[in-house]
C-alpha cells in the first residue's frame, strides 16, 4: 500500500508545479519579547497580588453551546478539507453539522450562506467564484454584501486546464485547442468518437452545470472563436471515466480537470495525455454577457493563464520563449467563505478559518486515498494526528481571539 501511495505521489509531483507555502510568523521573537517584559516588570508585593483580580484563564472550548451549520461543495475533491475544518471546530467546542448534509453547487451555496442557511464552507475557488458574489438578492443587496472571504487555505492551489489524448495530439500535431478547432482532419477524427459523434463539432468533456467552470469554458470558447468546439456538460465522474478509457485506448478526447485531486494519477500528462494549450487567455470582457462574467478573467495580474509545465507534458510550451505552458487558466485560490453574522458572533471560528493553511500535495494525496475507498473523516482524523503541533498552533490562535 505504501509503495502504491508513493508511486501516486511521484505522479502528482511530475504532473503539476507546486507552489511555495506562505511563511509563518517568528515565534522565537515573540517569546523573547515576552521573556524580556517579564524580567523588566517590577516584582509585586504580596498585598498587591492579593488585591489584584485573578486573570481569567483562556477557554479551551470557546465554541461551547454554539451550533454551526457547515456545508460543502458538490465535488468530491473538496470533501477532505470540509471534514478537516469540521473536526478542528469541534475541538474548539462547537457543535458542527455534517457538511455532507448540505452539499451544494456554488450557484446555491453562496446564496445559502448569504441567507444564513449555511454559516460557511471551505470550497471557494477564486477568482471564478467571485461571479456568484455579484448576484442580487430579493432585497436588492448583493450576495457578497453578506459574506467574507477568509484565510489562506490554498493560495494558487487550484491548477486547472485541459488534457488531450497524447497519441491523437501527436498524430495530428494539435497541441492547442486553437489548432484542434482549425484542423479539419483532426476534427473529423475527433468527432467520429466523441460524446456526440457526427455533428461536425469536437465535443469536449467539460464541467457539470453550476460548478462555475462550465460557464468559464463556455466563455473561453466564445472568446477564442472556437466555432468547432463545444463542451459536454454532465456529471464529472462519469465523464472522467470515459476520458480515461479514451486516453488509454488512444481515442481522441479533451477533458477539463484540476488539482488538488487524484484525477491526474489516471490521466497522466506526458504518459497517456498532454496538457493542451490555449493561445489567448480569457480576459474580463465577458463574451457571453452572463451576470458577473467579468470575474471569469483568467489573466490575473498579467501572468495568469500560464504554468511552469515543461514541453514533455505540454508540447505547446515549446513555442513560448519563456517555456511556460499556455494552460489558459489562472491557478485558483481555494479559500473559506463565511456569513458575516456568523464570523462576527464567533471570533474563535473566524480566527481558525484565517489560520489554516494546507499543502496542495497533501490534499492531493488525501484525494488519492479517498479515491481508493478511505472515508474523508478518517483521513482528516489521521492528518490532524500527524500534524498535531501545527493544528495546536491554529487552535491556540483561535482560542486567543475568543
Amino acid at each position: 500500500m505504501k509503495t502504491k501511495r508513493l508511486t501516486k505521489l511521484l505522479l502528482l509531483l511530475a504532473a503539476f508545479a507546486l507552489f511555495a507555502a506562505a511563511c509563518g510568523g517568528d515565534d522565537d521573537d515573540d517569546a523573547t519579547a515576552t521573556a524580556t517584559a517579564e524580567t523588566e516588570a517590577p516584582a509585586a508585593t504580596e498585598a498587591m497580588v492579593e488585591e489584584e483580580p485573578m486573570e481569567e484563564a483562556m477557554s479551551m472550548t470557546p465554541g461551547d453551546g454554539v451550533s454551526v451549520t457547515m456545508g460543502r461543495a458538490d465535488w468530491s475533491t473538496g470533501y477532505f478539507q470540509a471534514e478537516l475544518y469540521r473536526q478542528l471546530l469541534t475541538e474548539l467546542g462547537y457543535t458542527v453539522s455534517d457538511p455532507a448534509e448540505l452539499e451544494l453547487g456554488p450557484n446555491n451555496g453562496y446564496v445559502a450562506m448569504a441567507a444564513g442557511d449555511m454559516d460557511f464552507w471551505v470550497n471557494s475557488w477564486y477568482p471564478g467564484h467571485k461571479a456568484w458574489l455579484a448576484g442580487e438578492l430579493p432585497d436588492g443587496s448583493l450576495v457578497g454584501d453578506h459574506l467574507t472571504v477568509l484565510g489562506e487555505e490554498m493560495i494558487a492551489g487550484g491548477l486547472q486546464g485541459f488534457l488531450v489524448t497524447k497519441s491523437f495530439a501527436d498524430e495530428f500535431g494539435v497541441y492547442t485547442l486553437d489548432a484542434l478547432n482549425s484542423n479539419a482532419d483532426a476534427l473529423a477524427a475527433f468527432d467520429a468518437t466523441d460524446p456526440v459523434p457526427g455533428n461536425g463539432i469536437a465535443d469536449i468533456f467539460g464541467c457539470p452545470e453550476s460548478w462555475t467552470c462550465d460557464n468559464i469554458i463556455t466563455a473561453q470558447i466564445a472568446f477564442s472563436g472556437w466555432e468547432n468546439i463545444t463542451q459536454t456538460i454532465a456529471g464529472y465522474d462519469a465523464m472522467f471515466v470515459q476520458a480515461v478509457d479514451n486516453a488509454n485506448a488512444g481515442i481522441p478526447m479533451v477533458a477539463y480537470t484540476w488539482t488538488p485531486s487524484a484525477y491526474i494519477t489516471e490521466l497522466r500528462p506526458g504518459d497517456n495525455v498532454y496538457w493542451i494549450g490555449v493561445e489567448t487567455v480569457l480576459d474580463d470582457s465577458n463574451p457571453t454577457g452572463i451576470e458577473g462574467g467579468e470575474e471569469y478573467d483568467q489573466t490575473g495580474d498579467g501572468t495568469g493563464g500560464y504554468a511552469a509545465i515543461g514541453a514533455d507534458q505540454c508540447p505547446a510550451a515549446a513555442d513560448n520563449a519563456d517555456g511556460l505552458c499556455p494552460i489558459g487558466w489562472i491557478a485558483a485560490d481555494i479559500l473559506a467563505t463565511a456569513n458575516n453574522d456568523f464570523i462576527d458572533a464567533n471570533p474563535a471560528a473566524k480566527a481558525l478559518l484565517e489560520a489554516v493553511k494546507l499543502s496542495v500535495i497533501e490534499v492531493s494525496l488525501a484525494n488519492v486515498d479517498q479515491d481508493a475507498g478511505a472515508a474523508p473523516g478518517d483521513l482528516a482524523t489521521a492528518w490532524i494526528a500527524e500534524n498535531r503541533a501545527t493544528v495546536d498552533a491554529w487552535l491556540e490562535a483561535a482560542r486567543a481571539a475568543a
